[in-house]
């Protein structure tokens, strides 16, 4: 449960959009997108696999 202390005076925008902030930290939104398809686990991997080679050959550019 998320809980949002509120000062007194404080403004409701600033208040939501504190609640906005946690909420979208905790994954909710992106575990229930997930969730409405299954994905092969091989799908899965090979999807992490190509990512990370994505992501070491942006490194390994910036390292250059």
């Amino acid at each position: 449960m998320i809980v949002i202390p509120v000062k007194e005076g404080e403004n409701i925008d600033r208040a939501l959009k504190k609640f906005k902030r946690k909420f979208e930290k905790t994954g909710v939104i992106k575990e229930l997108r997930l969730r409405q398809v299954y994905k092969k686990p091989s799908v899965s991997n090979r999807e992490q696999r190509i990512k990370a080679v994505y992501i070491q050959h942006l490194q390994e550019e910036q390292a250059n």
